[in-house]
């Protein structure tokens, strides 16, 4: 019987997981190594190794015909999803929700913090000593849109709640109640746009949010709104971006971008009034703490024949 278990850490850091005495599981550590650590034929849970391309995620694929479950631990599922007609039927995919929504939603914040408040100006002033004093915009008072409310979206609100908005506006793919209030259809997107002062993206890649915020989102943006990606870069279309951000009438935080790295020489990197960080809104010390605690549940549940969690689809 196949019991491999492919983890990108080692299986002695994971406090929790199934004693392979007990389970039966062999964990062989595998995080996109050129050489696999066993024959993939013999893997039955996937972890697919954090903040790799698609060709690496995917690469063992083809070969894993004895496997029941690919884990990510990603929110997004748009890096293992191109190789998905390359697995066996019955396959379960499960994201890692409950593992980035504190670390996102800290850098949301930050990232909306520095924009308003003019900190890369600072630093830029600090490094040539320069005093730049002046009147900066505050994030109290202002009206905030999330556009894709989920787990993430949701985290972000929280971290809202001491600042004093105006207002938070929620948009997920489709309208729904919550605790808080109201969650707007995406159909409403075009309506809500020029009343948000802050319109933060935090919305998976698939096809209908590709190019969400085009020419047209940016458009609709009031004056002196910022707009803050912490979704995936090509929800932006960065060519109507770099053009509306260069008329100065709106400013942007970007986590992500299309392409992505950056290449040096890109023309976003010097757009006026854009903020760019490497794509770390999950890369914190709170990442391994989370990811752990969810392999050594999956694994116990997967041990123990219980439904797993964060399930998102079953291959055909």
């Amino acid at each position: 019987m196949t019991t491999d278990v492919w983890l990108p850490v080692p299986a002695d850091e994971i406090d929790g997981l199934p004693d392979p005495a007990d389970s039966g599981l062999t964990y062989r550590l595998w995080d996109g190594e050129p050489d696999f650590p066993a024959d993939p034929a013999d893997c039955v849970f996937y972890v697919v190794p954090y903040m790799k391309p698609t060709s690496v995620a995917v690469r063992p694929f083809a070969g894993m015909t004895s496997l029941r479950v690919v884990q990510t631990l990603t929110a997004g599922m748009d890096h293992v999803t191109p190789g998905i007609g390359a697995l066996r039927p019955g396959v379960v995919l499960c994201n890692a929700k409950g593992v980035h929504e504190a670390s996102t939603a800290e850098l949301t914040l930050a990232l909306i913090l520095a924009s308003l408040r003019g900190i890369p100006g600072f630093v830029r002033g600090q490094e040539r000593q320069e005093w730049r004093a002046g009147f900066y915009p505050a994030l109290a008072d202002k009206s905030v849109l999330i556009v894709g409310y989920g787990s993430i979206g949701a985290a972000i609100e929280d971290r809202l709640a001491p600042f004093e908005c105006a207002r938070v506006v929620r948009v997920a793919r489709s309208a729904r109640a919550t605790e808080r209030g109201p969650v707007h259809a995406l159909a409403e997107l075009p309506a809500l746009l020029p009343h948000a002062d802050v319109v933060v993206l935090s919305t998976p890649l698939t096809p209908d949010t590709r190019h969400l915020a085009d020419a047209g989102f940016l458009s609709r943006m009031k004056d002196g709104a910022l707009l803050v990606n912490v979704s995936r870069g090509p929800v932006v279309d960065t060519e109507a971006l770099i053009t509306e951000a260069a008329k100065g009438r709106i400013t942007a935080a970007l986590d992500v971008t299309d392409p992505e790295p950056l290449p040096a020489g890109h023309p976003l990197w010097h757009t006026p009034g854009v903020l760019i960080s490497p794509h770390v809104g999950g890369s914190s010390s709170a990442f391994l703490p989370r990811a752990r605690r969810l392999l050594a549940a999956q694994l116990s549940r997967f041990v123990q024949g219980e439904p797993l969690r964060n399930q998102v689809f079953t291959t055909t």
